[in-house]
């Protein structure tokens, strides 16, 4: 399986101090609509990803919580950094859709972590939906949001 340019970056990053930021800012770079939420790749490997979210006003809503749209922001960042470490370049993605459950406030930080259950790429010859899960916790471990976020595969 070839990895994408974005999971070998990871790989390269990860391994020196400071790197994982480095990397994050780079995606930012990469995809300037994340910045708005400040997002650090935490964890980056083929089924499973992390994202943090500082809590810092610029994300506050009328209540002095995290907004709802910027944990769906982290959400998704999650789940980018997962498919990007998971689909072989034999295939492409792309986000269709997302559900979304607000179940508390988030009055923290967040982590958001997306996970994928290991598949066979080769088995895929034409467009397939995936619904990648994704927790979205705050400081204290409580899930504050859970997204389903459809993605369509295909091959390359």
């Amino acid at each position: 399986m070839t990895s994408s340019p974005t999971y070998r970056a990871w790989q390269q990053l990860d391994r020196v101090p400071g790197g994982s930021r480095l990397f994050s800012l780079a995606a930012m770079a990469r995809v300037p609509y994340f910045a708005s939420i400040l997002p650090h790749v935490r964890r980056m490997e083929p089924g499973v990803a992390e994202v943090s979210v500082p809590k810092w006003f610029f994300l506050h809503n009328h209540l002095g919580t995290v907004h709802a749209i910027a944990s769906c922001n982290a959400a998704e960042a999650a789940m980018g950094m997962l498919m990007e470490a998971t689909v072989p370049t034999t295939h492409r993605w792309i986000p269709k859709s997302m559900t979304v459950a607000y179940l508390q406030k988030a009055t923290t930080s967040l982590r958001a972590t997306a996970r994928l259950d290991p598949l066979d790429f080769t088995q895929i010859t034409e467009g397939v939906e995936l619904v990648i899960p994704v927790s979205v916790v705050d400081d204290n471990g409580v899930e504050v949001v859970h997204a389903d976020i459809t993605c369509w595969v295909t091959p390359a």
